[in-house]
């Protein structure tokens, strides 16, 4: 029978990090369920193979074989031959460009075995869509053309399966016709990739010659390459061993939901991430510590004694502990680290590069929390494998770095549990996922360091000075006027008593910042210790006013949450670059545009203005102390209230 599981569009690679591994639920099928992947670089014959698989294995109803036929005419590639690959490239994009985009899911059986394969892209750009595939696999088909050899897309979806914890993998080196089925095309093939992946540390690896055009050596062993005596794909995939050990490792239980549907029961629902559970088991609230034992373990039907890797299930506690959506539940004598900085490796998705310091929203299992890369430790050649440092990591760029989160979360290393192991980073702003991650280890740093309350607080300072103190944050494009009418503005407070402090960009790179230059990494450092100094005087009871460009919304966000509600103001002078520009007070501009001065913002550098300010001052056709009245006028209101 021809069952088929569509195409899932909606995955993403957020749900692929947290998602489980379905080998697992519930224990596996009679005939043993195997997950695997295709991929490779683009037109290495990914989908072809896959409807090869599909139609020799008599899987495809005569209606779907009939649609395929007249699709052929009209978008194949293969002349009058069905084109086996729009089995699989089923988005109207994909069969017009001869490509996948998408990540492709097909369920298809034999005798032997179950499987549910991936098709996923080879174009660079949706590298993020191979990773989500790579993410739930156990396997991965790395297809290579034998016309082109290893590409940088081989190299990189093999660093990738490796990091994503894939232990077996199959060199499907394809298009063999096309070299005459040559054995010392494929021997080479096989010894440059056996050299390239020798530290992956995969626990198989076999690599198959094969036309998936004709079928050579996919179901069939073929006739044209006597000389290959290793087994057909079909027969690798079919015998594979990749039983997973979730079920012997130490129990994890990621709480997604807290069932609470009248005041008689409480229980904790979620999916076992590994190990097993029984009733009267003791077990351990990971972040707090609390302790408990099982009560009941209640599954899709009825109460049960245990649960195991992959069943869903409500646990209930014999104690009333504190239990929250995000928390993990695990064995007492073998707990998963509970930290707010960690190493990992980070496979980049966005756009925007990852800078440094720059915050975004981690999701761990069903936890969300702040969290910000404090260092790249070195970035990952995926042709050489080399490490090189790196103050960013661009689009697919895969980097090994140290992270902080806001709070500490319950992390197991990826190689030890690929649930708990990993989390995804997400923009802040545009909610894109921006990042895979996968742990490596926690970061032991100092346990003795604890925040230090004071007998005098930021309150009590403040009343000293019968003020209300605040951040007054001036940004905009160099010429715009900050500084001047920053000066002007601190000069009227002083006058009137304030208490008032000036950090300005220029001044604090003659010192605290003068180690940093004027990339984006640095650009991001600077606002990112501004805002700490800024935080400290605030908490003196001042009056700050911080004059930088500060070009980046996120920096700028991150600086108004150091703050308390109502002690951030944002002031944004409006100058337009032209105006800017023809000012020039520091000749900056000229040089910028003749092409001297590089990463200069407005010109080869971007800037971001405000949203959303507090106030917005235009400042053409005012003069500085009209601008700064503008702005006396607004803290004035703001210091009343």
């Amino acid at each position: 029978m021809g069952t088929e599981k569509g195409n899932d569009a909606a995955m993403d690679a957020e749900a692929a990090t947290a998602g489980g591994d379905v080998t697992a639920a519930g224990g596996s099928m009679d005939r043993g369920l195997l997950r695997f992947l295709t991929c490779g670089s683009v037109d290495d014959g990914k989908s072809t193979l896959i409807g090869r698989l599909l139609y020799d294995s008599r899987l495809i109803m005569d209606d779907t074989l009939a649609t395929i036929a007249k699709d052929s005419r009209k978008h194949g590639t293969v002349g009058e031959e069905i084109d086996l690959a729009l089995l699989v490239d089923g988005l109207e994009a994909e069969r017009q460009q001869g490509i996948t985009i998408d990540v492709a899911y097909r369920f298809f059986a034999t005798p032997r075995r179950s499987f549910i394969v991936a098709d996923t892209p080879g174009h660079e750009q949706y590298t993020r869509n191979m990773a989500t595939g790579a993410s739930n696999s156990d396997l991965a088909v790395i297809l290579c053309d034998a016309r082109k050899g290893l590409l940088t897309q081989t190299r990189r979806h093999s660093t990738i399966a490796s990091l994503l914890g894939i232990r077996h993998v199959v060199l499907a080196v394809n298009k063999m016709d096309l070299v005459g089925f040559d054995q010392a095309v494929f021997d080479r093939i096989v010894a440059d990739y056996t050299a390239f992946a020798a530290g992956f540390g995969f626990a198989t690896l076999v690599a198959v010659p094969l036309s998936a055009r004709f079928g050579d050596n996919v179901t069939v062993r073929s006739p044209r390459m006597a000389w290959y005596a290793g087994p057909t794909l079909l027969e690798q995939l079919e015998g594979v061993d990749t039983e997973t050990d979730a079920a012997t490792r130490p129990f994890r239980f990621p709480v997604q939901w807290v069932n609470r549907p009248n005041q008689d029961f409480r229980g904790f629902s979620g999916t076992v991430a590994s190990g097993r559970v029984a009733v009267g088991d003791a077990v351990v609230v990971a972040a707090s510590g609390r302790t408990s034992r099982v009560a009941r373990i209640l599954g899709p039907d009825a109460a049960q004694e245990e649960a195991s890797a992959g069943e869903a299930v409500t646990i209930c506690l014999a104690d009333e502990v504190d239990v929250a959506r995000g928390d993990v539940l695990a064995p007492p004598q073998d707990r998963p680290a509970v930290t707010d900085q960690f190493a990992a490796h980070l496979l980049w998705m966005d756009e925007d590069p990852m800078l440094p310091g720059r915050q975004y929203l981690m999701r761990v299992g069903n936890l969300w929390t702040p969290v910000s890369v404090t260092s790249i430790r070195h970035r990952i050649d995926v042709n050489t494998q080399k490490q090189s440092p790196a103050r960013r990591l661009d689009l697919n760029e895969i980097g090994f770095c140290n992270l902080a989160a806001a709070q500490r979360v319950p992390l197991d290393p990826y190689a030890e549990n690929r649930q708990t192991g990993a989390f995804v980073l997400v923009d802040r702003f545009t909610n894109r996922t921006a990042g895979a991650g996968m742990v490596a280890f926690s970061l032991r740093r100092a346990t003795n360091i604890h925040q230090e309350e004071f007998l005098v607080d930021k309150a009590a300072r403040a009343a000293l000075d019968h003020q209300k103190p605040l951040v007054l944050w001036f940004t905009g494009l160099s010429g715009s006027g900050k500084s001047t009418i920053a000066k002007l503005v601190e000069q009227a407070l002083h006058r009137e008593g304030r208490h008032t402090y000036t950090l300005d960009g220029d001044n604090l790179r003659h010192g605290l910042n003068r180690d940093l230059g004027f990339t984006d990494a640095d650009r991001v450092e600077n606002i990112r210790r501004v805002g700490e100094v800024a935080k400290l005087f605030v908490d003196a009871g001042l009056v700050v006013l911080c004059s930088f460009i500060s070009p980046f919304r996120a920096e700028r966000r991150m600086v108004r949450e150091l703050m308390a509600p109502g002690e951030f103001i944002e002031v944004f002078v409006d100058t337009p670059l032209e105006e800017c520009a023809r000012r020039d007070p520091k000749g900056l501009y000229a040089k910028a545009m003749a092409g001297t001065i590089k990463n200069f913002t407005g010109v080869s550098s971007p800037y971001e203005p405000p949203e959303a300010p507090e106030l917005r001052v235009a400042t053409l056709g005012l003069t500085p102390a009209e601008a700064a009245e503008a702005v006396l006028v607004h803290l004035r209101a703001a210091l009343a209230r």
